[in-house]
């Protein structure tokens, strides 16, 4: 069966020269391109990817310098196809095409596409820009935009002579344009063969750092002019990074330089292109000094990850969009890896468990889908980038990369990226290098995780004379999951011959004779298995340090054991590990949500960050299944429960607090304020919000606007959005950006939700601004009807790319009043490039809908009780 979406085999793109002319001020750009193809038989079509592209002029030239006219072009705009016939056929051998074709600037922020921004007159400027993944190279210039195609470009870009160019390779030259006055030609080097989607280049009234040279590679930050005081922890983040990967992966950095650039509109966080790596501006520039440690563990984290893609992605790329996920979830892996090499303290690992619990959550469900599965559309393509790509790829690496060993893991890498080196790979290719490099059967581990969906429940008990550990598996589930949407490769909860995983089991236990800890490892590859213990225990702790990608269900005794050993003998990954399985279990209806409030009481002297997050996000859980009396009973408890744990931190921060113990101040006072409901925190929220309130922690101001919005007034959301127009950085800009979808009032609601469809907020952020409207415990259901009612403005004004990632706020629906309307709704409303991750929100927010049915009334009545 021929495949309408792959273009056809026996010719492939050598090289690339690509020349365009972009007009800013009229939203176009022309553009010649000669296409080198090796052709292996003889044919009558060359068929190639193009879109939205007016194809003015085409011809093919021989090797020996003939010229061959066409027969004819035709545009399949559904196939987003370009044919050009020829009579007599072409022969075999090398052969150019050359086109000649013109395109707009569109505003929808893929392709090559128009950007804006205001300088620091008040003027607004143009920037052209592109973003190319998955399928969008073909909106720019006729190519063949299949990963597997790869080819050298050479790029020219002919522009107005005050603007600044930037693409893949180094800059060869720039000279006035004879043919075009006012213009000059920019040419750039050859590139390594890399494909389509990595394509790039940039246009417009843009600065650029002096280059830092990184052991022989130049590396700058191109930013919009009038921001170049936000650039140097950028420069710091990627010099590290760059050496830590050569370093990691045994290979020089492939291309001939780095530039890091800001753009203003971008739907992604940020593309790997190679050599010329484009950020969302929150993502790139950045004040240290007023930036919270969450927002600058951001900043790190996607720079490191764009830059781990330059040799896992560019130099080495899958041969489909099936095999997508490994390089994102490698290159999230490799991120936490460099920063936690760069920032040691900020102990990267641990706070990867609030990532890993948001994946485990949509794994859980029937409509989760396996890591690789077919992708045969650009539809298909661009669903491929959710959370179980990303987050939980990188969590069964780090579990595979934890069994193995660090170095055994490192070694299968290095062979891995030096055998298929400008190539193009399977998902098995990995595999097999890694296990070449360790003897381990790593591809029938491996396989059992990506190409099923779900992941196992992990069941412990002691049995006999408690000698022996009983491990047993089965998938596990939520209550109150449906089913409907179940995906193939996804087996049901709860089936006694169920899916297996080959789970790579760490277990730690404590001697009760002179408690001492140790260690063990066990593959767990079938249904059930028991492992001796070599002496009595006091107590017993599966997945030690967090490492394994499945949730622990212990004997009652076992898990008592480890409750009160918690703060004295486990890591924080550990206390965490065991408060989020017990949230899980709650929607599982294994346990109770009384059961999960008395296992937080006992956690009241818990000091880490990721640990309070979890058990504070479990307690917001909790705040909307129940209201008034009940509600305020709740209120008391969480403000018995952090008060205290704020004091023992101290209100402001000290010399020696450590950036994670300034990030729970503030996570702490933000949960008094807006959870608790505390008087003295909405006071003191707002003199730290107050003009002339001196240098206050990040942390602190971050928290304060949201205590601030929680109860806010008209006159608040004013300054609010005063404050976001003049905000001296992109982290304060979308810090009270964000914040104007919490306030309660309805009409200030309204406010907000008119604005969203608007210029004042750009098409990047409106999608995440609404879903955080939809989770308002007030007010998201009047965000739901207004967007039931925009849908098709929404659709059009937005990236496609965002719609899905909006939708999720839907989870939060839960009450009867709006629930059943979002199920109707979507019963003839598709999302195309995302509907297996709306039918994932949609599952979820029927597990919310049980949850609520459950446990609404016992929580009520026990609250009550103790009120």
């Amino acid at each position: 069966m021929v495949d309408p979406y792959r273009l056809p085999e026996g010719v492939s793109p050598v090289r690339y020269e690509l020349t365009l002319l972009p007009d800013l001020d009229a939203a176009a750009f022309s553009g010649t391109c000669d296409t080198l193809l090796e052709v292996a038989a003889p044919v009558s079509e060359l068929s190639c990817n193009a879109l939205e592209l007016e194809i003015d002029a085409a011809w093919a030239t021989t090797a020996a310098g003939e010229r061959v006219e066409l027969a004819g072009i035709a545009l399949d705009a559904e196939a987003e196809r370009a044919t050009f016939r020829f009579d007599p056929p072409l022969a075999p051998g090398r052969v150019t095409l050359h086109t000649e074709f013109r395109g707009v600037l569109n505003d929808k922020l893929r392709g090559f596409y128009r950007s804006t921004f205001v300088d620091t007159e008040g003027v607004e400027q143009v920037i052209a820009t592109t973003q190319f993944e998955a399928t969008d190279a073909r909106r720019a210039f006729p190519c063949w935009d299949e990963p597997a195609h790869k080819a050298v470009f050479a790029v020219t870009l002919v522009v107005d002579e005050d603007l600044f160019a930037v693409s893949n390779a180094a800059e060869l030259s720039r000279t006035p344009s004879a043919e075009h006055p006012g213009r000059h030609v920019v040419r750039f080097a050859d590139t390594m063969p890399m494909s389509t989607y990595l394509v790039a280049f940039v246009v417009g009234p843009l600065e650029a750092t002096e280059p830092v040279d990184v052991d022989g590679t130049p590396l700058r930050v191109v930013y919009p002019r009038g921001k170049g005081h936000l650039t140097a922890y950028a420069l710091e983040v990627g010099a590290f990074c760059l050496r830590h990967f050569a370093d990691y992966y045994g290979i020089a950095y492939p291309g001939d330089k780095l530039d890091l650039v800001a753009v203003p509109d971008f739907a992604f966080g940020a593309m790997e292109n190679l050599g010329c790596v484009t950020f969302r501006e929150i993502l790139l520039l950045v004040d240290p000094a007023s930036t919270t440690q969450a927002e600058l563990l951001n900043v790190t984290d996607v720079i490191n990850h764009e830059l781990a893609h330059m040799w896992f992605g560019d130099l080495v790329t899958m041969k489909w969009w099936n095999g997508i996920w490994l390089n994102e979830a490698f290159a999230t892996f490799m991120e936490m890896h460099a920063t936690d090499a760069f920032r040691p303290d900020w102990q990267r690992w641990v706070s990867f468990g609030l990532a890993r619990s948001a994946a485990f959550d949509t794994d859980a469900l029937s409509s989760t889908r396996p890591v690789e599965y077919p992708v045969v559309s650009p539809a298909d393509a661009e669903g491929m980038f959710d959370i179980l790509t990303y987050e939980k790829g990188a969590a069964v690496v780090r579990m595979l990369e934890q069994y193995l060993g660090e170095d055994e893991f490192r070694e299968g890498i290095r062979q891995y990226l030096a055998d298929n080196a400008h190539g193009n790979t399977e998902t098995t290719d990995l595999w097999d290098a890694i296990e070449d490099a360790t003897g381990e059967p790593v591809r029938r581990i491996m396989d059992s995780w990506i190409f099923q969906g779900g992941f196992p429940l992990v069941t412990v008990d002691l049995v006999g004379d408690g000698g022996t550990v009983r491990l047993s598996q089965q998938r596990f589930g939520y209550a109150g999951d449906m089913g409907e949407g179940a995906t193939e490769g996804v087996e049901p909860v709860g089936e006694e011959d169920g899916p297996t995983w080959a789970v790579p089991v760490i277990f730690s236990q404590r001697s009760t004779r002179d408690g001492v800890v140790t260690f063990e490892k066990v593959l767990l590859d079938q249904r059930s298995m028991d492992v001796g213990l070599v002496e009595p225990v006091e107590w017993l702790l599966v997945n030690t340090e967090g490492t394994g990608f499945y949730r622990v269900r212990y004997a009652p005794d076992l898990l008592a054991a480890l409750v009160a050993h918690a703060q004295s003998d486990l890591s924080p990954i550990q206390r965490y590990g065991l408060v989020d399985d017990v949230w899980a279990g709650v929607l599982a209806g294994d346990m109770t949500a009384h059961d999960f409030l008395h296992l937080v009481e006992q956690f009241a002297d818990e000091t880490d960050l990721s640990v309070w997050q979890r058990m504070l996000a479990g307690l917001t859980a909790l705040d909307r299944l129940v209201e008034g009396d009940a509600r305020e009973s709740l209120r008391r408890r969480v403000r018995a429960l952090v008060r205290p744990a704020l004091e023992r931190l101290g209100d402001e921060p000290a010399d020696d607090d450590s950036d994670r113990d300034r990030a729970l101040r503030g996570v702490l006072f933000e949960a008094l304020g807006v959870l608790g409901a505390d008087p003295d925190a909405h006071a003191r929220a707002r003199v730290l919000l107050d003009a002339g309130a001196l240098d206050p922690d990040p942390a602190l101001v971050a928290a304060a606007v949201n205590i601030v919005a929680a109860s806010g007034t008209a006159d608040d959301f004013d300054h609010f959005v005063a404050r976001m127009r003049v905000a001296a950085t992109p982290q304060e800009e979308l810090r009270y950006l964000g914040a104007l979808a919490d306030f309660p009032d309805p009409e200030l609601m309204r406010r907000l939700l008119a604005m969203s469809i608007t210029d004042e907020v750009r098409t990047q952020n409106a999608p995440l601004l609404l879903r955080r409207a939809l989770t308002n415990r007030d007010n998201g259901e009047l965000a739901w009807f207004f967007v039931a009612d925009e849908w098709e403005t929404i659709n059009s004004r937005f990236p496609s790319n965002s719609i899905a990632r909006l939708l999720e706020g839907v989870r939060s629906l839960s009450k009867p009043s709006v629930a059943p309307e979002v199920f109707v709704f979507f019963e003839d409303h598709e999302v195309p490039q995302g509907d297996k991750i709306l039918a994932q929100h949609l599952e979820r927010l029927e597990v919310n809908v049980a949850l609520r049915a459950r446990e609404s009334d016992a929580l009520t009545a026990e609250l009550l009780r103790r009120h």
